[in-house]
């Protein structure tokens, strides 16, 4: 299953389900149904994915510190991190804000 957010201030963002599902449950939406991301509602979307990311990043970096100190090989750096993932779905709430125009998905 993939997850279509789309706007008309820009080209859908196409996410594949445990990360739609994923970015979904940071946003506290339910992943299982449509729904609609509406402007006033942004900024707050915004700052819930960037304090995710900044979390999943501590727990990597903690995980990365723990291996490294039992003298193993540390987790692989070359994951797709929740950065990146998320990244075209902030620019798309960027342009939405700016534009002043909602996000849906499953519809």
């Amino acid at each position: 299953m993939l997850y279509r957010f789309k706007c008309k201030a820009t080209a859908d963002v196409v996410m594949l389900e445990p990360n739609g599902k994923q970015l979904l449950e940071i946003l506290g939406k339910d992943p299982k149904a449509p729904g609609v991301l509406l402007v006033d509602r942004m900024p707050g979307a915004v700052q819930a994915l960037r304090d995710a990311v900044f979390e999943d990043e501590c727990e990597f970096e903690r995980l990365k510190q723990e291996a490294l100190a039992r003298g193993e090989d540390p987790p692989p750096a070359d994951r797709v991190s929740l950065r990146t993932r998320v990244t075209p779905f902030l620019e798309m709430l960027q342009h939405c804000m700016r534009e002043r125009c909602e996000v849906v998905w499953g519809v």
